[in-house]
């Protein structure tokens, strides 16, 4: 686990958000607490629908990323093997919580994101930092010929497969971003994998029906 540490909470906080002065964020896990505040979410639908969440409150609507540069106002999504990925626009204070599934991904969920935040904010990528947080890794994530296809713009082995495949998500996204302009080093992996570490973390790959749900959430202070 590089670049990313345990904060007071109990939740996993990436090193290169954490040298925001302005910000707040936390990657939960299966242990840490619920925040002691509000935080906007909705419901998520596996798509890459991106939400304005200016004057959300709880969960409302229906996507899979929030954005906002309301101080004060949280954004979260909840996970459990699908990936989280929290974005900070260090220049206009914008940040933005983003549910990133094999399906979202397969759709550019981050890339959607961070265009929105393009228009609302007039965001440039250049000054945007990105952190994944733990999902599941390449080392479980087993999927068929017809999904892995689906890839194939960033892993061009995958056009002609007719084979399961081990499917890397957060190689994925981490392309994705930098194919958006987020500088590589401005972008932070966790490095942990659900599936391997039910320990710490949810799998429901692994645990199905008993798994709980791990929120990401990140804010601008007041």
């Amino acid at each position: 686990m590089t670049g990313f540490h345990w904060n007071e909470r109990g939740e996993l906080s990436a090193d290169l958000l954490d040298e925001i002065d302005w910000l707040d964020h936390g990657f939960g896990t299966r242990h840490s607490p619920a925040p002691g505040w509000p935080i906007a979410t909705v419901k998520q639908i596996h798509s890459a629908d991106v939400i304005d969440a200016a004057g959300l409150s709880g969960d409302r609507g229906q996507g899979d990323a929030l954005v906002t540069h309301t101080p004060g106002l949280a954004v979260g999504v909840r996970t459990a093997d699908c990936l989280p990925v929290l974005l900070v626009d260090v220049s206009h204070r914008a940040v933005a919580a983003v549910h990133a599934g094999w399906r979202g991904s397969a759709e550019e969920i981050v890339e959607r994101t961070i265009e929105r935040m393009r228009e609302t904010y007039g965001t440039n990528p250049d000054q945007l930092r990105a952190a994944i947080g733990p999902g599941i890794g390449k080392c479980c994530f087993e999927v068929g010929p017809e999904v892995a296809r689906r890839f194939s713009r960033w892993h061009p082995e995958l056009a002609a497969s007719e084979k399961n495949h081990l499917l890397d998500l957060v190689d994925i996204n981490h392309k994705q971003l930098e194919g958006a302009g987020v500088r590589p080093e401005n972008i932070s992996e966790s490095g942990l994998c659900t599936m391997d570490r039910t320990d710490i973390l949810y799998s429901f790959r692994k645990e199905r029906e008993n798994a709980g749900r791990m929120l990401a959430w990140i804010a601008i202070r007041k």
